[in-house]
């Protein structure tokens, strides 16, 4: 999720620059509704519902490892990439700069393939033919000054649109109306692994600090994160409410929030690219690289933390050493800042 979010100003960028320009997009199938409401086709004119991009192709490569060799599965990559190829594209980039997509863009048929001349995964750059030396220390930046060698001009990161799906909007607004919720943040206790989860009572008890200023919490958690949202919620003497949402409702949800808490996972990257307020909570993974984007944020790490990705369970020891009271504090300053302002 957040390698799609920190894609996103790069490809508004091209789209500035080649307004008339054909671009399509090849996603994780579960990633989707970052560029398409739910219902809406995958190709035609632009809109509200997919506001971005001309098309979509949406490979499921999680699913497909786990039956390769199934007749299903070889008929839906052979349909897929039949349509990627009929596209005869003039560019296909690669911004995530991993094999596997280093690799899906080298297939796709494109008669050039651009990526960064150093990606994440050095091997990627095999696949590629024509490589760039990219510039910039946020991965935005540096998506960004790849778009910016495709386009042979300056491009700079825009406000990049996401969908709007109007059930999502309603369900949203149903929910905040039932709990007569309407100043509310926004807590995230998951993390792609241990090492980057601060602990979920310690949101609990942000929580609880917030509503004494007025501001109520919602836990946002995700597929197998039930516990963590069980955590927080028991932790918070019943000052937040746990919603499980799909991606339209929490596009739509983060809309409407009025600040967002969290470590560096997806969520807290979909708050800054739709400019809420962010506290950013950093243990292992470098936040001058990673960090929220384009908002008014606090980043708070301690020095004692390393730069590591290395997928540990447990929350990393300098994560640790961020107290509540240090979020807390981030967070009312955030808050009285939006106010003043």
């Amino acid at each position: 999720m957040g390698d799609v979010i920190h894609t996103l100003p790069a490809v508004a960028a091209l789209r500035e620059a080649f307004p008339e320009a054909t671009i399509d997009w090849l996603i994780e199938e579960r990633w989707a509704e970052l560029l398409c409401a739910p219902g809406t086709p995958r190709r035609g004119p632009r809109s509200d519902r997919r506001p971005l991009v001309d098309g979509i192709h949406a490979v499921k490569l999680v699913q497909w490892r786990r039956s390769l060799f199934t007749l299903a599965t070889a008929q839906q990559i052979a349909t897929l990439w039949n349509d990627v190829r009929d596209m005869r594209y003039d560019i296909a980039v690669d911004l995530q700069g991993a094999i596997r997509s280093a690799l899906l863009a080298r297939l796709s048929g494109a008669s050039e393939i651009f990526g960064a001349a150093e990606p994440r995964e050095s091997p990627a750059s095999l696949w590629y033919m024509r490589k760039v030396i990219t510039y910039g220390t946020h991965v935005i930046e540096q998506n960004v000054s790849l778009a910016a060698a495709i386009a042979q001009q300056k491009l700079d990161a825009r406000k990049a649109p996401l969908p709007r799906d109007p059930a999502s909007e309603d369900e949203v607004c149903k929910m905040l109306g039932a709990e007569n919720i309407q100043h509310f943040a926004i807590i995230n206790p998951g993390a792609g692994w241990g090492a980057k989860r601060w602990p979920a009572e310690r949101y609990g008890q942000v929580s609880v600090a917030l509503a004494e200023q007025g501001v109520r919490s919602i836990i946002n958690y995700g597929p197998e994160e039930e516990s963590l949202a069980e955590t927080a919620q028991a932790a918070s003497d019943g000052t937040a409410i746990p919603w499980k949402c799909s991606i339209s409702q929490l596009i739509a949800l983060t809309r409407r929030a009025a600040l967002f808490i969290g470590g560096d996972t997806g969520p807290l990257h979909l708050a800054a690219a739709l400019r809420v307020p962010t506290v950013a909570i950093f243990g292992p993974t470098d936040p001058a690289r990673n960090g929220p984007f384009g908002t008014r944020s606090i980043v708070l790490r301690s020095p004692a933390s390393l730069t590591t990705y290395i997928r540990t369970l447990d929350p990393e020891a300098g994560l640790l050493e961020i107290g509540v009271d240090a979020v807390v504090g981030a967070a009312c300053k955030l808050i009285a800042g939006a106010q003043h302002g």
